[in-house]
């Protein structure tokens, strides 16, 4: 196999066209949702709209040179990542600017913050899947398996919930436990994974005040509507107000205060109030086909690591997804994260776009489009070895004359 290489296809264009449309919605109502609080605190409508331009230019820059980078490449990069991920943790803890009672950020002066939790989810994924696709025997063994996997993701996760940030923890933990349990993990190591985070997030619900609140607000709202219910209540209007075709974009009533961070966690609620049940079922119908071509993607991708990879990307995007969605339409506790390629936030969006690009590099190298071939270097040698041996051309005798031409002559 070292002698030779892959061929690069065509990527999938597909996902390419349902992550630029989300991101693209994005813009819209995060300029829709954001104008009215960007006038009050900054006195400029288009504060966060033009910082969501500019993360979307530098994400679609990371997005074609990660879709032009040999993913395989990424699998020698996987150690260094993960202890860049690592060390960007910790340092957020040490000098990190503290924004809604999280540490989650590092001030870079007059440029925007940075949240290293976001990288810290590529940089995770890469790096299971390459230790997936290295110790696929041993992934039932107890010692070699099961003890690495939770080493690993655990201080990941136990740095981001000292943030505190219970939403992406939850979402990686998810993340490498769904990616784990596809490759192959013990059934009985996943059940006890599961066991593990449901008593996890009891004890944080209960040592907690506020996310103890958060599930008052999803099991009893309307017991203090103006208290702990409120921003349910106020998501759940937005929603209903909407209806069926929404009151129009730039109309939401919901966005002037009523609903807090309606920009970043709470966009899809204001999607739903100006664009309706139609807005907001495109939405999730680019999420839903997103996550199909991707585990497409995945399934036809030419080896075990650009399988897990693209499984692992598509997992964290559907997961976060259904976290957000599910907390706005209240059938889940809100936990505060984003909608990814959708809400406002610089960093996420940069590092979603990079985790596609790298999608569109797996599907540029699947079993169907990538053919293996010699080298340039070694197929020009074949060539000069094959013409070395051949042998000199023999010269084709003359034809005979025949009876009457040798009279002739």
């Amino acid at each position: 196999m070292k002698n030779y290489r892959l061929q690069a296809g065509k990527p999938d264009f597909t996902i390419l066209a349902a992550a630029l449309a989300l991101a693209i919605i994005g813009l819209i109502f995060v300029y829709s949702s954001s104008f009215a609080i960007a006038l009050g605190e900054f006195g400029d409508v288009n504060y966060f709209f033009f910082r969501q331009l500019g993360a979307l230019f530098i994400g679609l820059i990371l997005m074609v040179v990660a879709m032009n980078f040999d993913y395989h490449h990424l699998r020698v990069l996987s150690p260094l990542l993960m202890v860049a991920a690592v060390l960007s943790l910790m340092a957020v803890l040490a000098i990190g600017t503290e924004v809604y009672g999280a540490k989650s950020w590092i001030g870079l002066g007059p440029l925007p913050p940075i949240q290293p939790s976001e990288f810290a989810k590529l940089a995770l994924i890469i790096y299971i899947s390459a230790w997936l696709a290295s110790n696929r025997r041993d992934l039932t063994s107890f010692a070699t398996g099961f003890m690495p996997f939770i080493v690993a993701v655990g201080v990941v996760a136990a740095l981001i919930l000292m943030q505190p940030d219970t939403g992406t923890a939850s979402v990686i933990v998810l993340t490498t436990v769904a990616l784990f349990f596809l490759a192959g993990g013990s059934i009985s190591h996943v059940v006890t994974l599961a066991a593990t985070g449901v008593l996890v997030v009891t004890l944080l619900v209960l040592t907690e005040g506020y996310r103890l609140d958060r599930f008052f607000a999803f099991t009893s709202a309307e017991e203090d509507p103006s208290g702990v219910g409120f921003q349910t209540l106020q998501l759940l209007i937005a929603l209903g107000s909407g209806g069926v075709e929404g009151l129009g974009l730039g109309v939401s009533r919901q966005k002037f205060f009523y609903i807090p961070a309606a920009h970043t966690d709470g966009i899809f609620a204001i999607i739903g109030e100006e664009a309706g049940f139609i807005g907001a079922m495109v939405v999730v119908g680019l999420f839903v086909y997103l996550v199909y071509r991707g585990f497409h993607v995945a399934m036809k991708a030419h080896d075990m690591f650009g399988t897990y990879l693209a499984m692992g990307i598509v997992c964290w995007i559907s997961f976060q997804a259904l976290i957000n969605i599910g907390g706005i339409t209240r059938t889940i506790p809100l936990t505060g994260i984003p909608l990814p390629l959708v809400s406002y936030g610089g960093s996420s969006l940069i590092m979603c776009m990079a985790a596609i690009g790298v999608l569109l590099n797996v599907s540029r190298y699947s079993k169907e489009s990538a053919p293996m071939r010699r080298p340039v270097r070694k197929q020009a040698a074949a060539a000069t070895r094959k013409r070395k041996r051949a042998p000199e051309p023999v010269p084709a005798p003359a034809p005979a004359m025949s009876m009457k031409e040798s009279r002739s002559t």
